[in-house]
């Protein structure tokens, strides 16, 4: 986990909660010990994990088991994209597993987010549980190159198929809010200042990011692919509470 006396030195402190509620951890590795310990180190910095298609390819449900056990939300990104009845099926399936939210791809168009919407409320309701909340994937940061009307008629879909939020960049959040500002704005690409872009094209800080007005951050290889991923944590966390209007 790196230098051991600087993870030591944050060990016992946490982030507030209500921003710990805003945070969400994504678990991209195809391991589950690795992901669980991840998840087990940095709780006391996320309040949400995201299994993602990497992770859930490798170890299917029980990532949302483990994650879910490690007491976070699960935030479980597989990006739903197929005709509307295969869609509505796997949302049914995905619905029982105990996440609070599902990705669909907005692309899908409206239909297609329907079913996934009335799937995952089936499902949930079959196995007894609050129905997640849908999340429409409007453009991914890793494409610069989307015509400026796609992110609007993206979010009307997203709205017109009663989706519960809406995944974009922090560059899109603000037209993004005043379409549909009920939606929760999630905002993936997240990095920390002076560290690397990787693959993501529209990367943001954190505090850009909810001051554009998102409403939960993904962090992923920030944190998680740093030499000391707690020090890290404790970096964002700080970053955002010195900054009043960041949290």
């Amino acid at each position: 986990m790196g230098d051991k006396q600087a993870g030591g030195a944050t060990a016992q402190r946490s982030a507030p909660e209500e921003l710990r509620q805003r945070l969400v951890l994504a678990l991209d590795v195809d391991d589950l010990v690795a992901a669980t310990r991840l998840a087990r180190d940095l709780r006391p910095w996320f309040g949400v994990a995201k299994v993602g298609l990497e992770l859930y390819c490798a170890t299917g449900p029980d990532a949302v088991v483990e994650v879910a056990n490690a007491g976070y939300q699960v935030f479980l990104d597989l990006k739903l994209h197929d005709i509307p009845t295969t869609v509505g099926r796997a949302a049914r399936v995905l619905g029982a597993l105990g996440v609070s939210y599902l990705t669909l791809h907005a692309h899908g168009g409206a239909t297609m987010l329907r079913e996934g919407v009335e799937g995952l409320a089936e499902g949930a309701k079959r196995a007894g549980l609050d129905p997640p909340t849908a999340v429409a994937v409007t453009i991914l940061t890793s494409d610069s190159g989307a015509p400026a009307h796609v992110l609007g008629n993206r979010v009307r879909v997203a709205v017109e198929s009663g989706c519960g939020g809406i995944v974009c960049a922090a560059s899109d959040v603000r037209e993004a809010k005043q379409l549909a500002p009920r939606l929760v704005a999630v905002v993936p690409g997240i990095r920390l200042p002076g560290t690397s872009r990787d693959d993501q094209a529209r990367a943001s800080t954190p505090q850009a990011a909810f001051e554009a007005g998102a409403d939960l951050l993904v962090v992923g290889r920030a944190v998680t692919a740093a030499r000391d991923p707690v020090a890290a944590a404790a970096a964002l966390v700080d970053g955002l509470t010195e900054d009043s209007g960041g949290a």
